[in-house]
């Protein structure tokens, strides 16, 4: 009822337009979230004293965002508990919400202390990203989730759930990164695990993701506010 009282209604990504078209039958603007690489890059550079990805003989994951049902951070945990014998990683996991001790007991349960670190909402999460080599997105929905653009931004791998919506645009239908059917722990860790074997795919796919950026520069997008609004 609301929607159908507005003059325009504003979605931030083209798998969103054709939602509220087939749920509302109503007409929809996708304007993408406007991406300020230049800020992300200045950030990522600040210094910090974090020891626990010093050593690179193990894979340095990250995940970094609520901690909430929507994110889905068991499934990222169950995926790796799948892989504990076959590789060796280290996952950061930074946020926070009504999902940590659930985590907590997870972790615990599993004796996975040594392979998880979790760490409270960060401010600056960019020098732990530049830091890492894969960021994973266990979401089971999104809009557009800006975390995997800052990802791209950081030219680091990306694996994500193919949840509705966003993932799948972002990643240009996996050609810039490694997407997992959602809710799939078993598909999740086979993801993990051929992206831990194939740097050299991972280089290209990632150069690829980074070059295709364009589409959510900052100023264009922010233009196409502009030009909508100004028509009233």
């Amino acid at each position: 009822f609301i929607l159908g009282l507005s003059d325009e209604i504003i979605v931030n990504s083209v798998e969103f337009k054709k939602i509220i078209k087939k749920r509302f039958n109503l007409n929809a603007v996708t304007i993408f979230n406007p991406l300020n690489k230049d800020e992300i890059l200045r950030l990522s550079k600040k210094k910090i004293n974090f020891n626990y990805f010093n050593n690179n003989k193990f894979l340095k994951i990250i995940n970094f965002g609520r901690l909430t049902d929507q994110k889905n951070h068991i499934l990222l945990l169950k995926g790796l508990l799948l892989l504990k014998k076959k590789i060796n990683f280290k996952l950061l996991i930074a946020g926070d919400g009504p999902e940590k001790d659930t985590i907590k007991d997870f972790i615990n349960n599993n004796d996975l202390g040594d392979n998880v670190k979790l760490m409270n909402y960060l401010k600056n999460p960019y020098p732990y990203l530049k830091m890492s080599d894969i960021l994973i997105l266990t979401s089971n929905y999104e809009g557009l989730p800006n975390v995997l653009l800052e990802a791209q931004t950081l030219k680091k791998t990306i694996i994500s759930s193919d949840c509705p919506s966003g993932p799948k645009e972002i990643l240009k239908n996996g050609k810039y990164g490694y997407l997992f059917k959602t809710g799939n722990c078993k598909d999740l860790s086979k993801k993990i695990y051929l992206a831990s074997k194939n740097k050299k795919l991972n280089k290209k796919i990632v150069e690829y993701g980074y070059q295709n950026l364009f589409r959510y520069e900052s100023k264009k997008n922010l233009d196409k506010y502009y030009l909508l609004i100004s028509k009233y």
